[in-house]
């Protein structure tokens, strides 16, 4: 039998809970000089994250090694290429945001006379 969980929820998303909970604590306890040293350092954690801290939930297994067995084991899943990955959501000349759960910024309309 399969237990159903909510979306979005600590239980469903416990992975995603624990990253977000150390990348709030690497920016709580450094101070960053410029965005783009924030960038640096967020992208370098997301790199080992990612490549080097095996996961319990993926059977001790870093996320790069869990993605390549699976892929070895279902690879029709892996037909589709990939043509415009996400990165950090960026706002720069009025651009909408990259992360799909948070909502685009309001545009002011100028009010007309």
């Amino acid at each position: 039998m399969t237990e159903a969980t909510t979306t979005l929820t600590r239980a469903a998303n416990g992975m995603v809970e624990r990253f977000n909970g150390r990348i709030s604590e690497v920016a709580r306890q450094t101070r960053f000089a410029s965005a783009a040293q924030l960038e640096q350092t967020l992208s370098a954690y997301l790199k080992t994250y990612n490549h080097a801290i095996p996961q319990r939930a993926l059977g001790h297994q870093t996320p790069l090694q869990a993605l390549k067995k699976w892929r070895a084991d279902k690879p029709a899943l892996f037909n589709k290429r990939v043509y415009e990955q996400a990165g950090f959501d960026t706002q720069s000349g009025g651009a909408m945001s990259l992360n799909p759960w948070r909502p685009a910024p309001r545009q002011r309309i100028p009010a007309t006379r």
